[in-house]
């Protein structure tokens, strides 16, 4: 199975998604801003990052431009809150930015372990 960081600043929101993909074998770690998983990244490099594109100190877009730069065999996924429109919207732009797949949150814990264990794109 594969390793993964998932970085939200919504510490529930991590932990349901921690527990799903355990549950399913994978090695998570988690980082509560794009900071800090920049230096998780770093020190345990991950195979696939789950990627919040709202957050505060260093904002989810901005983490997956450095991360695709850095870490270009790196498998992204970008999950959002927002809804209707504003929730397209951003996860277009986090495709844009090199996602290899977005959702609105929650995310279903079978579609994120499955993305988890596939080779990026």
């Amino acid at each position: 199975m594969a390793r993964v960081l998932i970085v939200d600043d919504d510490r529930f929101m991590r932990q349901s998604m921690r527990r799903g993909l355990e549950g399913c074998g994978h090695e998570v770690e988690e980082a509560g801003d794009g900071c800090e998983a920049l230096l998780v990244q770093r020190h345990a490099p991950a195979e696939t990052v789950v990627v919040d594109v709202v957050m505060p100190v260093m904002g989810g877009l901005e983490l997956m431009a450095r991360l695709r730069r850095e870490y270009p065999d790196l498998r992204i996924i970008a999950v959002t809150e927002a809804c209707g429109a504003c929730a397209g919207e951003l996860l277009s732009m986090a495709e844009r930015l090199g996602a290899d797949a977005s959702f609105t949150k929650p995310v279903p814990p079978n579609d994120l372990a499955r993305l988890a264990a596939a080779p990026a794109s």
